[in-house]
């Protein structure tokens, strides 16, 4: 029996390393299309750059340009080809503050790269996938969420990382709810990072194969299928279940719409995400409302926000305030699935 369990701790081990080395491209703050991006190395960490020549350590804030097709940094001579890659000078991770000038700055752990596009530059931030998680685990979860509904959270979103990628292209996954909302890092100790350590490796399967985990804010009192949204189902095909939670607190909402626009809208998510580009983005907010006509417009009253598939996060954290693990939430708002160590 102790050569079972010394075994044991040895296949558990090496798959927890697995989970913990491998690594995830996450394009950062692209919703700012930014042509100057501002780099800064944290204050003890190594940063080195590269373009395809010499390398060299940065040790104070380095603009860079987007010129035509090519990337400039301030007080250089010459305009770059190639992008811009940064690590800790032994091609491993390091910390650093991204800042779009005037507008945002967040730091992040990982390796870094810059690249010119057609009109922006592009950032794009390699960063270990429980590094990830963690940074999700804190963007994506209600406030004041319990530790077993931030787990819940962590097991969907490393699903969701594992399984989801080909989204973008360049890179893995964007850092906006298109993808998966993320921010910096969490601190060590904080209830999001504790949440994915307890978590580490565990992944959401159905028929034995890791699927990317969807999840909404809150689903109106019942959550949907892929079908019910227009949606063609290539792996988990999602169940519709009953959020006690929501049924008891809806999130309500209420829009007005011109009749034109409205005659786009249809029950699929499709049309739902086509409208919100076109007249912003709490338009239509969810995917569960009823119509009516008044003043020659169109009135929309709903309840839920987010496509209302797979976890609720108000419901999660609802459960888990009355009791639940993580393992319950997960297998009531995802039947028929299996949490393994991926």
């Amino acid at each position: 029996m102790k050569n079972f369990w010394m075994a044991t701790w040895f296949v558990l081990s090496g798959c927890l390393a697995q989970a913990q080395q491998k690594e995830v491209r996450i394009g950062v703050l692209g919703l700012f299309h930014s042509k100057q991006i501002v780099v800064t190395p944290v204050l003890g960490k190594p940063l080195q750059c590269s373009a395809g020549a010499e390398p060299w350590l940065v040790r104070n804030p380095m603009l860079i340009e987007l010129e035509a097709t090519k990337l400039k940094i301030a007080g250089a001579d010459n305009s770059l080809d190639g992008p811009i890659i940064c690590d800790n000078s032994q091609g491993d991770v390091t910390e650093f503050v991204v800042n779009v000038p005037g507008k945002i700055a967040r730091q992040y752990s990982g390796k870094l790269e810059i690249r010119a596009e057609s009109r922006e530059l592009r950032v794009v931030v390699a960063m270990g996938l429980e590094v990830a998680v963690a940074s999700i685990v804190a963007a994506e979860s209600p406030s004041h969420a319990p530790v077993e509904a931030l787990k819940a959270q962590a097991v969907a979103a490393r699903s969701y990382l594992l399984a989801g990628k080909g989204r973008h292209h360049g890179y893995d996954f964007c850092d906006t709810t298109h993808c998966q909302f993320l921010r910096e890092a969490p601190a060590p100790g904080s209830p999001a990072f504790q949440a994915a350590a307890a978590t580490r490796g565990l992944v959401l399967q159905y028929k034995e194969e890791v699927f990317a985990a969807m999840y909404s804010r809150s689903c109106g009192g019942r959550t949907h299928t892929l079908s019910d949204l227009g949606i063609s189902a290539q792996g988990y095909p999602y169940f519709a279940v009953t959020c006690s939670y929501c049924l008891r607190h809806p999130e309500k909402w209420v829009a007005e719409i011109q009749a034109a626009d409205a005659a786009e809208l249809s029950s699929t998510e499709s049309s739902r995400l086509n409208l919100a580009r076109k007249l912003g983005w709490k338009t239509v907010p969810g995917n569960s409302y009823s119509s009516h006509r008044q003043n020659g417009a169109v009135v929309l009253e709903g309840v839920g926000i987010g496509h209302g598939i797979g976890l609720c996060q108000h419901g999660g954290a609802d459960m888990a305030r009355h009791g639940a693990s993580f393992l319950k939430i997960l297998e009531h708002y995802y039947p028929n699935t299996e949490v393994k160590q991926y």
